[in-house]
Formats: C-alpha cells, sequence, structure tokens
C-alpha cells in the first residue's frame, strides 16, 4: 500500500517507469502517447539526452548554493538567454514552478508601489475562470471557483471581471472586435469602482488552459487592456506559465497579442519537466524602484535559481531554439487543430474545437445548438480520462469550463517534437475515447 498521498485517495495510478520521446511506459509496459505533456509542461518530450547529460553536468560542478550567499554560472547563463529573447522585461528571479512565480509577480507588484509611497494600492483585477496557482495568492486571485470555495476565509480579497471567452459570451449581433472591446472596457470598469489610485495590477493568461480548455482572446482585446493599465499606472502582470515558453507558436504567448507586460510569469515548458523551475521576469522601471530604494525583494524560497534546474532550463530552450521547433509547434499545431475539426466539429456532442499552436482544447456539450453543457453532476471528465488512458492517450480532461461548476472539456498540449503520424494516432485513440465515454453517459 503506498505511503503517499495521493491528488485523490481512492485512485489506482499505473506506475510509470520510463520514457521514450512522445511515449510514457508503465510497469505493465503499457504505452501511452503524451498528448498533453502532463500538465503543459513536456515541451521536448521524455527522455532527451542531451538534457539529461547537462543535468549530469551541472551535477559534477555544484548541485545546490543558496542565493542569499551566491549566485551560479547556471542561473546567469540561463537569465542571459531568456531577458534578451522575453517581451522588453529586465530581469528573472528563478523559483520551483509556476504556483511560485505568480505568488512572488504578486508580491513585488506590492512592493513596487509601495516604495514609490503608493501604499493605498492593495488591489488586484484578475479574470472570473482564471488560474494562476495553488498558493494562497495565486488563488486568491485565480477566478475558478471550485479551487477557491472551501478556502475563501483564507484568501485576500481580490476582484475579477468577465473573461474573454467567445464561444459562450460574445452576442450574435456583436463583431469580434467589438466583444473584446465589451469584456476589456470591464477592467475601466471595475477600476472606476475600485479607485484608480488603489488598484495594483490587472492579472490575465494570455491564453486560458487548465479551466475553459485553450481559449485564447479575440483581436485587439489584450491591447485595449494595456491601454487601460497604462492610463491608470497599473501594472500588467500576465500569466505564462502554462501558455508561454513555445506553447503557442511564439516563445512568449503574448507576442501574439502585440503587448508587453510589466511582469510575466512561465514555469512548465521552461523546464521541460526535466527538473522543478518557474521564473517571475519583470520589467527595468519596477527592478530600478526596488534598487534605488531598499534594493531588497522581501520574498525568498530555499531552492531560488537552483543550479540543476536552471542548467536543465538552459538547456531544453538551447534545443528548442537550435532546432526550430517552434516551427513545428506552429506547423503540427494547425494540422491537429485541422484534424481535430474534422473528426468532432460535427459530432453531436463537441461545442466547439480551438486553439494556438500545440495549445488546443475541445469543449464538450449536451445541446450543440444551445451551448447547453451537460449536468455538472455527470463525471464526463472522468470517464474521458479514464477511457483515453485505456486507449493508451494522455490527455488532460477537466469540468467546470464555463464557471467552475458547468461544462467539460479535453486539453492538448503535446511536446514540440511530434509528427504527422502523432497527429494520426491522437485522432484515432481520442475517437476510440470519446465512442466509449458518450456510450456511457448518452447510451448511444
Amino acid at each position: 500500500m503506498s505511503k503517499i498521498l495521493h491528488r485523490h485517495t481512492h485512485a489506482s495510478l499505473p506506475t510509470a517507469v520510463r520514457g521514450e520521446g512522445v511515449y510514457l511506459y508503465d510497469s505493465d509496459g503499457k504505452q501511452y502517447l503524451d498528448a498533453c505533456g502532463g500538465a503543459a509542461v513536456s515541451c521536448l518530450g521524455h527522455g532527451n539526452q542531451e538534457v539529461i547529460d547537462a543535468i549530469k553536468r551541472q551535477a559534477d560542478k555544484i548541485a545546490y548554493a543558496h542565493t542569499s550567499f551566491f549566485t551560479t554560472d547556471a542561473a546567469e547563463e540561463l537569465a542571459d538567454f531568456l531577458i534578451p529573447r522575453s517581451p522588453g522585461l529586465s530581469r528573472a528571479y528563478f523559483v520551483s514552478g509556476g504556483s511560485e512565480a505568480m505568488e512572488a509577480a504578486l508580491k513585488l507588484a506590492r512592493q513596487y508601489f509601495y516604495e514609490r509611497g503608493e501604499s493605498k494600492r492593495i488591489h488586484f483585477i484578475a479574470r472570473k475562470q482564471s488560474y494562476h496557482g495553488n498558493t494562497l495568492g495565486a488563488l486568491a486571485v485565480g477566478g475558478n471557483e471550485w479551487r477557491r470555495t472551501q478556502f475563501k476565509p483564507m484568501l485576500v480579497e481580490t476582484h475579477h471581471i468577465s473573461p474573454c471567452y467567445a464561444y459562450r459570451d460574445q452576442m450574435t449581433d456583436e463583431s469580434e472586435y467589438d466583444y473584446g472591446q465589451r469584456v476589456a472596457n470591464e477592467l475601466q470598469d471595475k477600476i472606476d469602482e475600485l479607485g484608480s489610485d488603489t488598484v495594483i495590477a490587472f492579472i490575465a493568461e494570455p491564453m486560458v488552459g487548465a479551466t475553459s480548455g485553450a481559449v485564447a482572446a479575440v483581436p485587439g482585446y489584450f491591447k485595449r487592456v494595456r491601454e487601460i493599465c497604462d492610463e491608470h499606472g497599473i501594472l500588467l502582470i500576465l500569466d505564462e506559465v502554462m501558455c508561454g515558453m513555445g506553447r503557442t507558436g511564439s516563445l512568449f504567448a503574448c507576442e501574439q497579442e502585440a503587448v508587453k507586460p510589466d511582469i510575466v510569469g512561465i514555469a512548465k515548458g521552461l523546464g521541460g519537466g526535466y527538473q522543478p523551475i518557474g521564473a517571475m521576469l519583470l520589467s527595468e522601471e519596477i527592478y530600478s524602484t526596488i534598487e534605488s530604494g531598499s534594493g531588497f525583494f522581501q520574498h525568498g524560497h530555499t531552492y531560488l535559481s537552483h543550479p540543476i534546474a536552471c542548467a536543465a532550463a538552459l538547456a531544453v530552450q538551447t534545443i528548442i531554439e537550435r532546432d526550430q521547433l517552434l516551427n513545428n509547434v506552429v506547423d503540427k499545431g494547425e494540422k491537429l487543430l485541422s484534424h481535430l475539426q474534422s473528426l468532432f466539429s460535427e459530432h453531436s456532442y463537441v461545442g466547439d474545437v480551438r486553439g494556438r499552436g500545440l495549445f488546443l482544447g475541445v469543449e464538450f456539450v449536451q445541446d450543440k445548438a444551445n451551448k447547453t453543457p451537460f449536468d455538472s453532476s455527470v463525471p464526463l471528465h472522468k470517464i474521458l480520462k479514464q477511457a483515453s488512458m485505456e486507449a493508451g492517450l494522455m490527455c488532460y480532461p477537466m469540468s467546470g469550463t464555463i464557471d467552475g461548476k458547468a461544462g467539460h472539456h479535453i486539453l492538448f498540449a503535446p511536446p514540440y517534437t511530434i509528427k504527422d503520424q502523432h497527429i494520426d494516432e491522437i485522432g484515432e485513440k481520442l475517437s476510440q475515447a470519446i465512442k466509449s465515454s458518450f456510450q456511457q453517459v448518452a447510451g448511444v
């Protein structure tokens, strides 16, 4: 009997023993095509010897040095790689994952204004159905009610506006652009309500991942958001923990929105799962304010800038750039999206097939014409996950797509190295899983 507190105490999990390319293998020898990268993590796939060798070399040099005493070449080299390729940012702060990156972003944003003498700025605004991590600060700004509910008494007050979710919320008489401007202007309304001199930042994912299934904003939305933030001197914090580091076809997802954040959080694809790592990147304005003030960011963790993690991440990012894998993300992403649309767009229980790059989602509905979701009591996501695993496919099914309670979707985030035959395999195995699942759910 396992002595681990697993994510679910009633789950009986297979044991992963080996990874090779886009596949994982369990202790019974069963092969699974990892079409979700675990949780959009394994961007290079599994068992990349070049990354493994980089980890070994760093371990031979130094495994750990506390950042209150030392910096390391591994951390400095990773920062030197990332910052020139970032959307106009100046410094990097390396942590162990996405929640830590976003927690650091919140604290830095508050300290920035505190050191400017604007201590009245205390409010964060984010979006409903967003997800920014599971630490208490990150959970507080997140807008997914299922994740927040039982912890609400422990969360600081934050504020939420509508997401940019055109499939669900665009009016029939409204253009895509007008819809985007309407929901972006909710930020202006919320600032007016709170007082512009009391707001610290607006926080958003350029593409919403786990909670809604690869939902991109409509063109012009983020440009308007940036304008509003600039008008009121409010920071724009972008959460690219899941959608960044090439997942959508550009190194940073916000490049495709033509906006520059003041702070951005990255993680999953940064190290590709070879080591736990995340990062907060910040603007020169924020850095210089701290530097000319206290000089001290009042935050920290034991494993900041971990040398082995930084060496692994640098190897991952070097391979992605050297092998031009973002071109493959765009090419295979278009092919996979087209393939999924051809297979499922007319399916009675598929409402939307969407995404960008290798970050794709399939949303399920009970009534296609009215976009009515299955009742929240129907465990469709669990049934789909089990059926997919039985078919030898790893995907990322979730419930609560619409409001944290209603709706179901599957998220796809396969490695950047996938080939055409893997696209066909994903389609075949997903078709099998969907057929099996809806036989259980709807008797069809």
